[in-house]
């Protein structure tokens, strides 16, 4: 996750620093200020994430991430693919992120291919595949979105023509130290 709520990175801010706009007699001061501090929800997804990074085992990891969240008050996390947007659904408020997009421009979007998606399944489960090459294996097995409902502990994918595969995940122990 992108630390949100580093000074000096605005590339809209003049200084950075509170300023005051000579031409209208406004302020930017609410925009600087709502740029600089990160929200509680956002901060809340951010230390979730790092500590389940630090305890997730390389091999079958996803459901320590899932169970962390789950314990963070994150309900479901919707993502959209080839844009890579994500929403988190969480008890502190919705936020949403935007990560590198897998096509630019236009693009044929793949058909739904079970079979494809499994496999990119079980390689990302045996810890063979970054969370990238997870990304564009699902979308070259047709899937447009998923939904991972940290509640039942299942995720769905989505093709383009209403296709569907639901996957449950297992539950795991985990003692996230808020």
């Amino acid at each position: 996750m992108q630390a949100a709520g580093k000074r000096g990175a605005d590339p809209d801010a003049e200084n950075s620093e509170e300023t005051t706009s000579q031409a209208g007699g406004g302020t930017n001061l609410n925009r600087v200020i709502a740029w600089a501090i990160m929200s509680a929800a956002q901060q809340n997804i951010q230390d979730a994430y790092a500590f389940a990074m630090s305890i997730r085992p390389k091999v079958g990891g996803f459901p320590y991430l899932a169970e962390v969240f789950r314990q963070a008050g994150v309900t479901r996390n919707r993502w959209a693919l080839p844009s890579c947007q994500t929403i988190y659904i969480t008890s502190a408020g919705n936020v949403v992120q935007q990560l590198p997009n897998l096509v630019v421009g236009a693009a044929d979007v793949p058909a739904f291919d079970r079979d494809a998606l499994i496999r990119a399944l079980r390689i990302d489960q045996a810890g063979e595949s970054t969370f990238p090459e997870f990304l564009q294996a699902t979308w070259h097995a047709g899937v447009i979105a998923y939904d991972v409902d940290f509640i039942e502990r299942r995720v769905t994918y989505m093709g383009a023509s209403d296709e569907t595969y639901v996957e449950a995940y297992p539950a795991v122990t985990v003692h996230w130290p808020r």
